[in-house]
Protein backbone atom coordinates (compact mmCIF):
# COMPACT_ATOMS: atom_id res chain seq x y z
CA UNK A 1 0.00 0.00 0.00
CA UNK A 2 0.84 3.66 -0.14
CA UNK A 3 3.22 4.99 2.53
CA UNK A 4 3.21 8.79 2.34
CA UNK A 5 4.68 9.43 5.80
CA UNK A 6 8.47 9.40 5.50
CA UNK A 7 10.88 9.45 8.44
CA UNK A 8 13.44 12.26 8.07
CA UNK A 9 16.00 10.32 10.12
CA UNK A 10 16.04 7.09 8.13
CA UNK A 11 14.54 5.54 5.01
CA UNK A 12 11.40 4.11 6.62
CA UNK A 13 7.95 5.19 5.45
CA UNK A 14 4.51 4.59 6.94
CA UNK A 15 0.90 4.41 5.80
CA UNK A 16 -0.39 6.38 8.79
CA UNK A 17 0.96 9.43 10.61
CA UNK A 18 0.50 7.74 14.00
CA UNK A 19 2.82 4.92 12.89
CA UNK A 20 5.44 7.50 11.90
CA UNK A 21 5.05 9.25 15.27
CA UNK A 22 5.50 5.94 17.09
CA UNK A 23 8.56 5.16 14.97
CA UNK A 24 10.11 8.58 15.68
CA UNK A 25 10.49 7.56 19.33
CA UNK A 26 13.18 5.10 18.22
CA UNK A 27 15.26 8.11 17.18
CA UNK A 28 14.42 10.44 20.08
CA UNK A 29 14.61 7.80 22.81
CA UNK A 30 11.29 9.03 24.20
CA UNK A 31 9.73 6.44 26.51
CA UNK A 32 6.18 7.12 27.61
CA UNK A 33 5.31 3.77 29.19
CA UNK A 34 6.65 2.93 32.68
CA UNK A 35 6.44 -0.40 34.50
CA UNK A 36 4.63 0.08 37.80
CA UNK A 37 6.57 -2.83 39.33
CA UNK A 38 10.19 -1.88 38.61
CA UNK A 39 10.08 1.54 36.94
CA UNK A 40 11.61 0.44 33.64
CA UNK A 41 10.58 2.71 30.74
CA UNK A 42 9.40 1.65 27.28
CA UNK A 43 8.71 3.54 24.07
CA UNK A 44 5.94 1.10 23.09
CA UNK A 45 2.99 0.02 25.23
CA UNK A 46 3.20 -3.43 23.64
CA UNK A 47 6.76 -3.77 24.96
CA UNK A 48 5.57 -2.84 28.45
CA UNK A 49 2.82 -5.48 28.26
CA UNK A 50 5.35 -8.16 27.30
CA UNK A 51 7.75 -6.94 30.03
CA UNK A 52 5.11 -7.25 32.76
CA UNK A 53 5.16 -11.02 32.21
CA UNK A 54 8.55 -10.99 33.97
CA UNK A 55 6.72 -9.91 37.12
CA UNK A 56 3.48 -11.87 36.73
CA UNK A 57 4.98 -15.09 35.41
CA UNK A 58 2.34 -15.16 32.67
CA UNK A 59 3.19 -17.59 29.87
CA UNK A 60 0.32 -17.43 27.37
CA UNK A 61 1.95 -19.49 24.61
CA UNK A 62 1.67 -23.27 25.05
CA UNK A 63 3.32 -26.02 23.04
CA UNK A 64 0.73 -28.33 21.50
CA UNK A 65 3.16 -31.26 21.68
CA UNK A 66 4.45 -31.22 25.26
CA UNK A 67 2.41 -28.48 27.04
CA UNK A 68 5.51 -26.40 27.89
CA UNK A 69 4.58 -22.71 28.15
CA UNK A 70 6.36 -19.53 27.08
CA UNK A 71 6.02 -15.81 27.73
CA UNK A 72 6.97 -14.96 24.12
CA UNK A 73 5.51 -16.46 20.95
CA UNK A 74 8.95 -16.36 19.34
CA UNK A 75 10.33 -18.63 22.05
CA UNK A 76 7.53 -21.12 21.37
CA UNK A 77 8.37 -21.08 17.65
CA UNK A 78 12.03 -21.83 18.44
CA UNK A 79 11.00 -24.57 20.90
CA UNK A 80 8.86 -26.24 18.23
CA UNK A 81 12.07 -27.14 16.37
CA UNK A 82 12.62 -29.83 19.03
CA UNK A 83 9.48 -31.52 17.78
CA UNK A 84 9.72 -30.79 14.06
CA UNK A 85 13.46 -31.31 13.63
CA UNK A 86 13.70 -28.04 11.68
CA UNK A 87 17.31 -26.87 11.29
CA UNK A 88 17.29 -23.46 9.59
CA UNK A 89 20.97 -22.61 10.17
CA UNK A 90 23.50 -24.14 7.78
CA UNK A 91 27.28 -23.87 7.84
CA UNK A 92 28.63 -22.69 4.48
CA UNK A 93 31.90 -24.58 5.04
CA UNK A 94 30.72 -28.08 5.95
CA UNK A 95 26.95 -27.96 5.23
CA UNK A 96 26.10 -29.10 8.78
CA UNK A 97 22.71 -27.77 9.91
CA UNK A 98 21.55 -26.50 13.29
CA UNK A 99 18.21 -25.92 14.99
CA UNK A 100 19.42 -22.99 17.07
CA UNK A 101 21.40 -19.90 16.13
CA UNK A 102 23.39 -20.04 19.38
CA UNK A 103 24.68 -23.56 18.61
CA UNK A 104 25.39 -22.56 15.01
CA UNK A 105 27.52 -19.62 16.24
CA UNK A 106 29.48 -21.93 18.56
CA UNK A 107 30.20 -24.15 15.56
CA UNK A 108 31.66 -21.21 13.65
Amino acid sequence: GEKPYQCNNCDKAFSMKRYLNRHLRTHTGEKLHKCSQCGKDFSENSSLIIHTRVHTGEKPYQCSQCDKTFSLNGNLRIHMRKHTGEKPYQCSHCDKTFSYNSIFKLHM
